[in-house]
């Protein structure tokens, strides 16, 4: 079931820090193997504990994300979760759920890393953005 044209995947994927550097034809790429989703209020997209295999870009409707059954935060249009799980197999670290209906499109980390091994500049970019990261939260540790 289709719910989002291409634009609307590329613009979405364009505002995560992991392809922020992208080309606009290296994020339709993305954006090609991703599924559009309608979920429910109160269902759970990501569970606390369990190995996370995809990343979910909202683009209508709130979730909540919760560690320990406390509320951290609201995530809602425009906004996305569990992109670590695209690169690494690790436990997620919090819950998230559905507050209101919602509309996503998911990423897996299969699809993505087949996009990564067809097309070495993602990889490199994405590789890239990875390392920015880690020594900005490296420098914050320092401090």
């Amino acid at each position: 079931m289709r719910l989002f044209s291409q634009n609307v995947k590329v613009e979405a994927l364009k505002r995560a820090p992991l392809f922020e550097s992208l080309s606009k034809k290296e994020l339709a790429e993305l954006a090609r193997v991703t599924d559009d989703l309608k979920v429910e209020p109160g269902t759970v997209l990501c569970r606390e504990g369990k190995v996370g295999r995809e990343f979910f870009v909202i683009v209508d409707g709130t979730a909540e994300v919760t560690k320990g059954g406390k509320h951290l935060a609201s995530r809602s249009g425009g906004e996305f979760v569990g992109e670590i799980a695209l690169l690494t197999t690790s436990k997620r670290t919090a819950t998230v759920t559905a507050t209101t209906p919602l509309r996503c499109f998911i990423l897996t980390q299969g699809d993505f890393r087949r996009v990564l091994e067809e097309n070495p500049s993602v990889q490199l970019k994405v590789m890239k953005a990875l390392a920015e990261r880690l020594a900005a939260d490296a420098e914050l540790q320092d401090v």
